[in-house]
This record gives C-alpha cells, structure tokens and sequence, in this order.
C-alpha cells in the first residue's frame, strides 16, 4: 500500500520548529510528513496558502491519502485552499486551536499600532466580524476534527475572549459548522501541539476518524 502523507501547518508568527515533536510522531506512527514552514507575518492567508500549499502536495507524490495537521492559522489556510482546490486523495484534517469563526483579540488589539507589524496581513483577517475570511469560507465539507484548548498562560489576552479560551482562541470560536468531531483538552495555545496527549488524539483521529474518549 501507498503509504500515506501528513502535511503540517504551524501557526501565525511561528515556524516549522513549532511542530517537530508532532512530526517526528507521525514519522515514527509511519506518515511520510511535510512540515514547511510558510512566512505567515508577510501576506495574506490567500496568498500563502497558494504558496505553501501545492509544494506539499507535490512533495507528497505518489503516496496513499493525503491528510493536513494544522495549528492556529494553519487551518484556515487549509479551509481557504480546499475552498478554492480539490485535493483527489484527501484524507483526514486534524485542527489545532483554529480560529474557525475567528478571535476576539483581533476585534480588539487590531487596530493597535504594532498589531499589523508583529502578525502580518494575515493576523488582520482573522476577527470575528461576519466579513472576517474564517466566517467568510463557509462549512467544512471536508473530513475534519478539531481540538480546543481549555488552559491559558496569557492572561490578559483571555481577558478579551469568552472562557473557555487557550489564550488566544475561545472555544467556542475552534468549532466549525460540518466538523466531524470536536474535543476540549486541558491545554494552552501556544503550546498544545507539543503536548503528548494531544499528539495521541491526533494519531487517533487520523487512524479512525474521531477522537478517543476515555
């Protein structure tokens, strides 16, 4: 059998470095992976997700399916790019802390100066508003489960969100209309795809398309 890709997708002002402990995971679980990182502080999510996207799916070449692991924006570059291409042998798409109906922080710290300068054309495009581009791409028609964190080390960044919230994202906020599963871990935005038992959930899902409840 063809053995099956991972693409992953690291989140806004972060690097390819963000997901090597969930790499080296799906390496050793027998993906062949693709962790690219993308300059996310420079254009906008259309922009790199039509420029960070297709590379990996060419480097996947000739394998079984195809699936996506994503942090943060990881995954509305993915909801922009399956909105705009098909992808013939897509698989399972696992979600980390995404903005799906976008952030509340946005709202409130983008017109700050330094916002734009720190998270780029792309971080002005996820507010919540309903013109905001994750509430602007519609449902998922696309095999995808999503994991919400629950813990913040940012507190007054979750000042500005409706709890439960990881301290950038609320909860509520991670959910998407069509998702196939979604689940609630006791972890932090900035650190859940590190975390050993959220890489467990995401092996988990990607094997049988849901999460393990225990």
């Amino acid at each position: 059998m063809a053995q099956d890709c991972v693409i992953l997708l690291h989140g806004l002002a972060r690097t390819a470095g963000s997901m090597a402990t969930l790499e080296k995971a799906l390496e050793d679980a027998g993906y062949k992976v693709l962790n690219e990182g993308y300059a996310s502080t420079t254009d906008t999510v259309e922009n790199l997700a039509e420029a960070s996207i297709p590379p990996a799916l060419a480097a996947c070449g000739e394998s079984g399916n195809v699936n996506f692991v994503t942090h943060s924006m990881g995954g509305i570059l993915v909801r922009y790019y399956l909105s705009q291409h098909t992808v013939e042998n897509l698989g399972r798409v696992v979600m980390l802390g995404p903005p799906n109906k976008g952030s509340q922080v946005v709202d409130e710290l983008g017109n700050l100066p330094g916002f734009e300068f720190i998270n780029g054309p792309a971080g002005l495009q996820l507010g919540t508003g309903k013109s905001s581009l994750p509430n602007a791409l519609g449902l998922a028609d696309f095999d995808v489960g999503i994991i919400a964190g629950s813990r913040s080390i940012n507190l007054l960044l979750s000042t500005q969100l409706p709890n439960p919230d990881d301290g950038k994202v609320s909860v509520e906020n991670t959910k998407l209309e069509g998702m196939n599963d979604h689940i609630v871990m006791p972890v932090t935005h900035t650190f859940m795809m590190r975390n050993d038992e959220v890489i467990q959930q995401v092996l988990h899902y990607l094997q049988n398309g849901a999460f393990a409840r225990h």
